[in-house]
Formats: structure tokens, C-alpha cells, sequence
């Protein structure tokens, strides 16, 4: 066995540890394992040890990935993504995670029509109120949220945040709790359903599965750390 796919046996079997102690099934919690500044080589590694959903953060890094790699593969949009990158990335990505503004969704509900699809999206909320995060304050996703929800093509599938850094992975069960009960309320609002929740990375994914997440992020776990030298800028 491979220490990638030892990396994933262990995480798996962490995250089915951390749905029994929550009572859920593990079942409801998928790992997608974040490849952005690893190679091709390394995504079909995990591919081959049964891994089939990856986040890439970079449309120009991943486009040249996803022609080398199995066509079962279900890529994930995990970075903030720039509108003029929309159009390029809408047929590649089953899901983007970290929609973080009206006007973002708006434009990607317009060029997807123009490109005949239906993207799913995560919404992200700034749930700590950190400057250094993207995402919709709580307050301005229960504003907009029903006008998100009335694009005809984008497909408002539920939210995603991210915690603050810290040592204590359970320093972040607050953070995660509180996305998971304006989850609660903006369904009670809306009268739709929002099953998706996109919370928790290498350092806080067990946390996060205690808190509700249907998500977790996890790269360095599963790849070991980012090379030093990153791909080139992109464009």
C-alpha cells in the first residue's frame, strides 16, 4: 500500500470515528481531497486507492490535470473564484465551494446560461467576521439568500466556511456549530433544503464531522505538504 493510500484508510477511518461519536452515519460525510500544487501523479495514486473527489483552487492548474486523470474523477472548486476564470471553469467542476458574493453567483448564473448548465454552488460564509476571509456575513446571507436562491440556473446546494486557524482543533466547533444553525434558519426561511455543508480540513475535519459537516477538505493529510515551489500565476 502506498502512504497515499494509507493517508486516506487513516483519515476515512477518522472520519468514520468521528460520525459514531456524533451518532451519524459515516456515510453522510465525504472526503474531498485537495490536490491543488500536487501533480497529476499524486491525484491518480489516491484515484487508484478508491479516492473519486478532488478540490482544486486554480481553473489554470487544473486544466492541466484533469485531461491526464480517470474520467470518473468529480472535481471540486475550493478557491475563490474570479469571474473572469467563470466560463472556463464551469464544465470541469461538480461543485464550487465558496460562492462569496451576490454579484459572483450573478455572473455565474449568466455565463451558465450562455454555456446551457446548471452549476451546483456552496455558499461561503465569514462566520468568524475574520478581514482576512471572503464570504457572506450571516446577517447578509439571510438578505440575499432567497434572491440566491431564485437564479434559474445556479444551483444553491448549501454552505461552506472555514475556521479560524488554530492549535485546538476543537477551538473550532463553535465556528462550525454556528454555520450549521444558520443552515437551519435560512432552510425555515427559504422552505428549501440546504444538504450541504463544507466545513473542516486536515487540522479540524473531526471537529467539524461532530458539528454536521457533509464535507471535509483535507490536502496535507492525505498528500503531505504543498512543494515549495508553486505553479505559475493564474491566467
Amino acid at each position: 500500500m502506498s502512504e497515499i493510500a494509507r493517508n486516506l484508510d487513516s483519515i476515512l477511518g477518522r472520519i468514520r470515528s468521528a460520525a459514531g461519536r456524533a451518532g451519524r452515519d459515516p456515510a453522510s460525510v465525504r472526503l474531498v481531497a485537495v490536490s491543488k500544487t500536487h501533480p497529476a501523479e499524486s491525484v491518480r495514486e489516491a484515484s487508484e486507492a478508491g479516492q473519486r473527489a478532488f478540490g482544486e483552487s486554480k481553473v489554470q492548474e487544473a486544466m492541466t490535470k484533469i485531461p491526464l486523470l480517470p474520467a470518473e474523477i468529480e472535481w471540486h472548486f475550493i478557491g475563490h473564484v474570479q469571474t473572469n476564470k467563470i466560463r472556463r471553469a464551469l464544465p470541469h467542476f461538480q461543485l464550487f465551494h465558496g460562492v462569496d458574493n451576490g454579484n459572483l453567483a450573478r455572473q455565474m448564473d449568466r455565463i451558465a446560461a450562455d454555456c446551457g448548465s446548471f452549476p451546483r454552488i456552496l455558499i461561503e460564509v465569514n462566520v468568524s467576521g475574520e478581514a482576512t476571509k471572503f464570504g457572506f456575513s450571516p446577517e447578509a446571507l439571510k438578505s440575499e439568500i432567497g434572491a440566491l436562491m431564485g437564479l434559474p440556473r445556479v444551483q444553491v446546494a448549501g454552505l461552506m466556511t472555514m475556521a479560524p486557524y488554530g492549535a485546538n482543533p476543537e477551538d473550532a466547533r463553535p465556528f462550525f456549530a454556528a454555520l450549521r444553525r444558520l443552515r437551519e434558519e435560512l432552510e425555515q426561511q427559504t422552505g428549501t433544503s440546504l444538504p450541504e455543508l463544507s466545513m473542516g480540513m486536515s487540522g479540524d475535519f473531526e471537529a467539524a464531522v461532530a458539528e454536521g459537516s457533509t464535507i471535509v477538505r483535507v490536502g496535507s493529510a492525505v498528500f503531505g505538504e504543498r512543494p515549495q515551489k508553486r505553479p505559475a500565476t493564474d491566467f
